[in-house]
């Protein structure tokens, strides 16, 4: 993984990365929601983590979601890609006979690395322990010039920081039964009442489906009590003539 220019024509079990863009925001993307055939990057640690670092940032530039000043432009730090990326092909479990995936949606960047979590490390404290599965690995790529890696067990510390700097929520880290996946959300800190508050000061209507575009809230229901709970603190009423299906909100008329 480390010297040959293409380790995974040498090595028995898969180990490049697979980028999928899937032009939407649900949990999980389709074959018809699939922008265009998933991308196979492959070659050393070194290259494969450069390449995947570069490839993602590219595709997230050219995503907009609707902002309260209508669409714009999806911005996650780079130093969260970088440090997420790396993490994973660093720290991967190299005998499950699988690929890294990154999987771009509209709202989030999901990044799967093959194998649980390694000794005692959890969810809960992977930001304070350290293991490296792959000692040799992380100890030598860290001697190429200009490495992906400081090797001082901060990376994801790193990430975690960047996500906090741009006021977005910090990635959620999910163990399954034969990977880790870190969830990369562009969803702000602020509370969905503040979203939709910030929204109508420069829109004069919301409705329930720009809201939960805004908020990431996938529930109608749960969405509808946002509303419900502003409107019982006197800042938003029904607009009228507009119910059922159709029904918006604007700020309360004094």
């Amino acid at each position: 993984m480390l010297f040959s220019d293409l380790p995974q024509a040498i090595l028995p079990k898969r180990s490049g990365i697979k980028i999928y863009r899937y032009k939407t925001s649900n949990f999980e993307g389709t074959r018809e929601t699939l922008v265009y055939d998933p991308l196979s990057i492959e070659g050393s640690a070194y290259d494969l983590i450069k390449e995947a670092v570069s490839k993602t940032q590219e595709l997230i530039t050219n995503i907009q979601i609707l902002g309260t000043n209508g669409l714009e432009q999806v911005n996650y730090p780079i130093e969260t890609l970088h440090e997420i990326i790396t993490n994973a092909v660093l720290h991967r479990d190299y005998s499950v006979a699988d690929d890294i995936h990154i999987r771009i949606f509209d709202n989030r960047v999901e990044i799967e690395s093959p194998g649980r979590l390694p000794a005692h490390i959890t969810v809960n404290n992977i930001l304070d322990e350290r293991f490296a599965r792959n000692g040799n690995l992380v100890r030598v790529i860290n001697k190429f010039p200009d490495p992906p890696n400081k090797d001082v067990g901060e990376g994801l510390n790193t990430a975690f920081a960047a996500m906090r700097r741009l006021k977005l929520k910090e990635p959620q880290i999910t163990e399954k039964e034969a990977a880790v996946v870190i969830n990369i959300k562009h969803e702000k800190l602020a509370s969905a009442e503040e979203i939709v508050m910030e929204y109508l000061n420069l829109n004069d209507l919301i409705t329930n489906s720009i809201a939960r575009e805004l908020t990431a809230i996938h529930s109608e229901n749960e969405m509808k009590r946002v509303f419900l709970r502003l409107r019982k603190r006197g800042m938003i009423e029904p607009v009228p003539g507009r119910s059922g299906f159709s029904s918006a909100w604007q700020k309360k008329v004094e």
